[in-house]
């Protein structure tokens, strides 16, 4: 199989395709040093995570066939729970996204070529990008003006539900701070002063893996 070169990467909103590309630049820069090129994409206006779940997948099958040493990744919220089809947990979502883009692919070729299915993966955000913001504590406190953050969230930070994910918690530590927060604003000013290593560290479940796909490029 040849070498990666290029990895297409559909993230739901602009905070996320923002704020990623804040947060990981060091890592984006070693991997073009590398001969990787590393993109993301918010998807299209509308539902973005049924775009993501439904629609990626199909685009997917389309850019492996034309370039076969790129990498396609979807990596939506978990947030909201049973978009499209059921899932509560990012295993049965990612079951979910791995079936639709099987079946764009039998439709396509008649098959599935486990050449081609290996470059889609999948990843996401338990439960949204606010996780992140949630693990950067001393660039939240510094964005917020203050010195101490009083959690009422659960530790690890991946751990909050489908009843309080990160966002509604973000939400509610800026307005009892005088402040409204805008995701395309702050999340990329919190995540771009961070380091990515401390952010892995503080979200194994779901963030790390990803982080350590893109580590291993070039190679799949």
């Amino acid at each position: 199989m040849s070498p990666v070169t290029t990895v297409v990467i559909y993230v739901e909103g602009p905070s996320d395709k923002a704020a990623m590309t804040q947060l990981l630049q060091p890592l984006l820069d070693q991997k073009k040093q590398d001969g990787v090129i590393i993109d993301f994409f918010e998807t299209v206006k509308g539902d973005r995570k049924v775009s993501v779940l439904g629609k990626i997948p199909i685009r997917a099958v389309n850019i492996l066939l034309d370039k076969p040493a790129s990498v396609v990744v979807a990596m939506p919220d978990l947030y909201p729970k049973n978009k499209l089809f059921p899932h509560e947990t990012a295993e049965e979502m990612f079951e979910g996204i791995r079936k639709n883009f099987e079946a764009a692919l039998i439709k396509k070729t008649g098959s599935i070529d486990q050449r081609i299915a290996k470059r889609f993966l999948v990843f996401c955000f338990k439960h949204d990008l606010e996780a992140l913001l949630l693990a950067a504590e001393d660039a939240l406190k510094s964005r917020l003006g203050i010195q101490r953050l009083n959690r009422s969230w659960r530790m690890p930070v991946e751990d909050q539900n489908h009843d309080s994910p990160p966002k509604r918690i973000i939400e509610e530590l800026f307005r009892q701070h005088g402040q409204l927060y805008k995701d395309t604003l702050d999340a990329p000013l919190i995540l771009g002063v961070s380091n990515y290593t401390d952010i892995v560290d503080r979200c194994s479940q779901c963030f790390r893996p990803f982080v350590e796909f893109i580590e291993k490029l070039p190679q799949l």
